[in-house]
């Protein structure tokens, strides 16, 4: 039978490892409500990811929905982002009952186009969530500058972005608060998770809380929270994933590597470019199809690969603002580079154990005529 190969693949430390940092677990019968685990690998991503403070969630979602949340905007506020993202992004803005406003990408790196935000700030404007795509960073600075310049709060969707430092910083610092997801297709995985990191010392209390039900003590319940707690076997798993993680981070650029030789330079194909000043985690390797000059659109080099049992990914597409729940309300065309992207990018295999010879298969049935 032959090999399947998706387009990403979860890095796991070996079972021996895993069982071993799970025993205390079983001995103690802990389970959840942030126990020893819990605490340990808090304590070391923030040494990891040179950070002040991290608060821990049961996944991306939910943090990024209670990072919102702390901040108690009043309802109907407008949140600028991108539709170039996940569902999840605007999701949480809409579930905390604020209204998303929509920016177009930059053509280089596929974030926010800084260029274009100022024009959208209304008096109704509360924050901007841009999103680091791929692993690649948004123009932190503009964003910063422009924030100040409006009183906005900046909230960063860092999910493809971790371990990824900016002028020898961790990306991390920037903005009020970020949000990592630790979902098992990610660089750095808890199975399902996702943390918020921010600088303010104040709002670790009202984030614990907004992910613990509300809960202020043992007989306080003074705000209305949800229960995002994440449990101690996932905790375990992100222990072990982190002793890892620079070496997996190490073969993914193998990886990136391969296919940049392969496929960089091929008329009709846009590949996916390192940023100055950037360390990279390499996240994804997502490249844009232009039919009239490569000859294949992305959907039949996307068949092509699968034919030959290798998965790949239309990722992001459709847009945001171009879902049933939401294009009665926007039209995509308003952001016209994220469409264009959009409708021609396809992410393919990415992940630490891809061999290099499967990274020639792939480039070899891309390149086929």
């Amino acid at each position: 039978m032959q090999k399947k190969i998706l387009v990403t693949q979860s890095s796991m430390p070996s079972l021996e490892e895993y069982i071993e940092e799970i025993k205390p677990i079983f001995e103690s019968k802990w389970l959840t409500n942030m126990g020893e685990k819990h605490k340990e690998l808090e304590k070391n991503l923030k040494e990891y990811l040179g950070v002040k403070n991290i608060s821990l969630y049961t996944n991306g979602h939910m943090a990024l929905y209670i990072a919102i949340k702390s901040f108690d905007f009043p309802g109907g506020s407008e949140i600028i982002t991108t539709p170039y993202s996940f569902s999840s992004t605007t999701h949480a803005i809409v579930q905390n009952n604020l209204k998303p406003v929509f920016c177009d990408i930059n053509e280089k790196d596929y974030t926010i186009d800084v260029s274009k935000i100022e024009s959208l700030i209304t008096d109704k404007t509360v924050a901007i969530l841009p999103v680091h795509v791929y692993g690649h960073v948004c123009d932190v600075e503009k964003i910063d500058e422009i924030a100040k310049k409006h009183n906005l709060k900046v909230i960063y969707d860092a999910a493809h972005v971790f371990g990824v430092k900016y002028k020898g910083t961790s990306i991390a610092n920037y903005g009020d608060i970020s949000m990592f997801s630790f979902h098992a297709t990610k660089v750095f995985n808890t199975i399902e998770g996702g943390a918020l990191v921010y600088n303010d010392d104040n709002k670790r209390l009202i984030l614990e809380r907004l992910k613990n039900f509300g809960i202020n003590g043992p007989d306080h319940v003074d705000t209305v929270g949800t229960n995002a707690k994440m449990n101690e076997f996932c905790a375990a798993m992100g222990i072990c994933n982190l002793r890892h993680i620079d070496d997996e981070i190490k073969k993914r650029e193998k990886v990136y590597n391969r296919y940049l030789e392969r496929l960089d330079g091929i008329d009709g194909i846009t590949v996916s470019k390192l940023q100055d000043n950037i360390i990279s985690n390499f996240a994804y390797f997502p490249v844009i199809f232009d039919k009239e000059k490569f000859g294949k659109n992305r959907n039949e080099v996307m068949e092509e690969l699968k034919k030959e049992n290798i998965y790949t990914r239309k990722y992001f597409y459709p847009l945001i603002n171009d879902y049933e729940c939401y294009r009665d309300k926007y039209d995509s065309n308003e952001t016209p580079i994220a469409k264009r992207i959009s409708d021609n990018v396809l992410t393919i295999p990415m992940y630490a154990d891809l061999s290099i010879e499967d990274v020639d298969k792939i480039c070899d049935i891309i390149l086929k005529k």
